[in-house]
């Protein structure tokens, strides 16, 4: 399939109108000229555990053992009532 766009200026930028059977569901793409001398847009996936990585990061080892040592530790009993 192929369509004809329009080419303009965004402010400093030279931007082109992608029609809707071509729209995008990513934000960023990368684009690159293949060996032709086309323009290849491709998208980028959404990097969406890249932040919970990061925050990650700031732990150390103590924390991480520390976490595994009160998973394994057993449940206190409960006092219960008897019916």
């Amino acid at each position: 399939m192929t369509s004809i766009s329009r080419v303009f200026m965004n402010g400093n930028s030279q931007a082109v109108r992608i029609p809707q059977e071509f729209r995008l569901d990513t934000s960023r793409v990368e684009i690159y000229r293949n060996t032709d001398g086309d323009l290849v847009l491709h998208p980028i996936a959404a990097d969406r555990g890249a932040a919970l990585l990061q925050a990650l990061e700031a732990f150390d080892d103590d924390f991480a053992d520390l976490l595994l040592a009160d998973q394994e530790a057993p449940l206190p009993l409960q006092d219960r009532e008897p019916l």
